[in-house]
């Protein structure tokens, strides 16, 4: 019997991949990786400008992407945005749900609206879209790729001393845990759910928490560095690829091991 090569697993060639939160950060570097293995990137998120400029960098990469201009908080934003890639390109592979929102603020204190704000989008988004991309697409297919973005936040807290974020450390267990439900209820229709749960990344959202924490984070952090510009792509190339074709329903940490200690 002829083996299985491994270029052939990892190709994603021919393949469409929804990204949320794509137009910059981790959802941007996950872009590039599944991009330079062949798939078509549809990146969304709310700001036009930076749409376009992700798609323009991509290109000088080699890589043809789209982008859709959304916002995944309102009702029914999930119902259009498929219809809109389904009639663009016949076709929806891969879903990397990314967007995501933080607030600080001791938990005594957190306000009903940031709660609000930070679980719609990065929880109630995330099912109401997977949902949609189940039903339009991948069950009618017999098959499909989830890939949520939490955080190591959904796995534990964080000291004290920095400003709480309950909200996203909820949300980001919720989408822990809706991993597992979604893998162990969609895995007989050939559908894998899976998540990666990265530590400390610079980006727009930790900037202020790098800004303040950067020693102590690093110091934390047994390989001695925050995550960098490369340190997702491969867990999202395994992930959404037939490379991790026998895994669902796991959460894959990427922290340079910041919560082993």
């Amino acid at each position: 019997m002829a083996s299985i090569k491994l270029r052939e697993l990892f190709d994603l060639s021919g393949r469409v991949a929804i990204i949320t939160g794509g137009s910059r950060g981790l959802g941007f570097q996950i872009a590039e990786a599944l991009g330079e293995f062949g798939a078509h990137p549809v990146l969304v998120a709310r700001r036009a400008d930076e749409l376009d400029a992700a798609v323009a960098a991509l290109a000088g990469q080699g890589i043809t992407a789209s982008a859709i201009a959304a916002d995944l908080g309102p009702t029914g934003a999930a119902v259009d945005l498929v219809a809109r890639v389904l009639d663009d390109f016949g076709r929806i592979d891969i879903l990397i749900n990314n967007a995501a929102a933080t607030w600080g603020a001791r938990a005594e204190d957190y306000p009903d609206e940031a709660w609000d704000k930070v679980v719609n989008l990065g929880m109630t988004g995330a099912f109401k879209l997977s949902r949609e991309v189940a039903k339009r697409a991948f069950i009618p297919a017999g098959r499909g790729v989830i890939v949520n973005v939490a955080s190591i936040e959904g796995l534990a807290g964080h000291p004290a001393s920095r400003l709480g974020t309950i909200a996203y450390n909820a949300a980001k267990g919720g989408v822990i845990n809706m991993t597992r439900a979604l893998a162990a209820e969609w895995g007989p229709k050939s559908i894998r759910v899976n998540a990666i749960a990265p530590g400390f990344f610079p980006s727009k959202m930790t900037a202020a928490t790098v800004a303040a924490h950067m020693a102590d984070l690093v110091e934390r952090t047994p390989l001695g560095k925050l995550g960098g510009e490369g340190d997702l792509k491969g867990a999202a190339l395994l992930l959404a690829s037939d490379a991790g074709g026998h895994m669902t329903g796991h959460t894959l940490v990427v922290d340079g091991g910041y919560t082993v200690q």
